[in-house]
């Protein structure tokens, strides 16, 4: 039987619960900032819905924290709902966010499995599963979790080994556990089969997710993930989309997080993948948006050393050059120290009040470096010697210094 491509939504790193930035939302009584977060994941459902995705691989870290709060559970609840609804699939892969403190407690989406919630697949173990999508087309995905390091403390063998030495062995296991699942999917060829994993990549470009990390991070070689086994490889755990295969089958991506966490991901777009599967080959396109963008952060830096003029003018200059609706803007100012006390913060301030959220405006002054005496004690020198001295820290032209110091010398013989 013959059966259409399969259109599989990819997204991953949702974090509802990043706080930064942001305030509380009257409406509904959330920091505005998750808001920013819940809007784009319902932008992402609403796309899937719209586009007749056939299955929804989420490549885990669906929380900020590994113990979320009832309200961010109910909301992330309630969006994927509306996929499982739509009788599309939804496969949420476990990251390190999602990862208890202790081993035996439930992971932060342990939920939909205990609940057997129709449609919904949590991969929290290496396994390959067996899916069919909307359309009745099969499926094989390949679920490699954030991996468990207290699974390898616990064994005997392992105490008293180094955290180098835990890494290795964590690593190893990763790879092993990816090689073996290939090898179970390629025992049914002509089923496409797409592999999601939430870990590093050796070979990716890493971003901001370092500051809210959770865990240590172990990395494996691109060239495990570039099996021929594999019609698509969905990642999570990087917030910076990429593509790691160039051109080639299988994909290998990053969908990168949905919103910007902070101004390390200022320049890095946000979204999420569209792919089409079919066995042996694959087409995808990145989405940025279907009708929430994600918010903008700006960065205006501002160097007024080299001018005479008032600092306030020129810096509101460079703020009007920027459209700031809706951002969440920062400043960073460089400034002589003569001109620190010509800047009018308050005129500033009310430039940047169509922002969302202003972060800062962060000054760097310029101060001249403080000439000492050369090691000489005061008490030894003459005024006039003082005086000579205090001329060159100054740096006073000589011509000018010799007259002052022959006008100080007849004042001084006059006293």
């Amino acid at each position: 039987m013959t059966y259409p491509p399969i259109r599989l939504l990819h997204i991953a790193d949702i974090h509802i619960g990043m706080e930064n930035y942001g305030r509380l939302d009257p409406q509904t009584g959330i920091n505005g900032r998750v808001m920013d977060f819940l809007r784009r994941l319902s932008d992402a459902v609403s796309f899937a819905l719209d586009n007749e995705v056939d299955v929804v691989i989420f490549a885990g870290d669906a929380y900020k924290t590994r113990d979320p709060n009832p309200t961010y559970q109910r909301e992330f609840a309630r969006r994927m709902k509306r996929l499982a609804d739509a009788d599309i699939p939804v496969v949420m892969l476990v990251g390190n966010h999602d990862l208890p403190a202790v081993a035996q407690r439930a992971t932060s989406i342990s939920i939909f499995s205990t609940l057997d919630v129709p449609n919904v697949i949590v991969g929290d173990r290496e396994k390959v599963w067996q899916i069919t999508c909307r359309r009745g087309q099969p499926l094989q995905v390949a679920t490699a979790p954030y991996p468990l390091k207290s699974r390898l403390l616990a064994e005997a063998d392992n105490r008293g080994k180094s955290i180098a030495e835990i890494d290795d062995l964590l690593r190893a296991a990763l790879v092993d556990n990816i090689q073996a699942m290939a090898a179970e999917a390629r025992q049914q060829p002509d089923i496409p089969a797409v592999l999601t994993g939430h870990f590093s990549v050796q070979e990716a470009s890493q971003g901001s997710e370092r500051n809210i990390m959770i865990g240590r991070d172990v990395a494996v070689p691109r060239s495990v993930l570039a099996s021929p086994a594999w019609d698509y490889v969905a990642l999570g755990h990087i917030h910076k989309h990429q593509s790691l295969n160039r051109d080639d089958h299988p994909p290998v991506i990053y969908s990168g997080s949905i919103e910007r966490i902070d101004f390390g991901e200022e320049r890095e777009d946000k979204g999420w993948v569209l792919a089409t599967v079919t066995r042996g080959k694959t087409d995808w396109q990145f989405v940025s948006a279907y009708k929430f963008p994600a918010r903008p952060f700006i960065t205006i830096k501002v160097d007024v050393r080299e001018e005479e003029g008032d600092p306030t003018s020129m810096v509101l200059e460079a703020i009007e050059r920027h459209q700031l609706d809706g951002a969440v803007v920062r400043m960073v100012l460089r400034l002589r120290e003569d001109q620190e006390t010509l800047l009018q913060e308050r005129e500033i301030m009310r430039a940047l009040q169509s922002a969302y959220f202003v972060a800062g405006v962060n000054k760097d002054i310029e101060r001249p470096e403080r000439q000492r005496l050369g090691g000489v004690s005061v008490e030894t020198l003459s005024p006039q010697e003082l005086l000579a001295r205090y001329f060159e820290v100054k740096g006073v032209p000589a011509e000018r210094a010799e007259t002052l110091l022959q006008v100080a010398d007849e004042i001084m013989a006059q006293e």
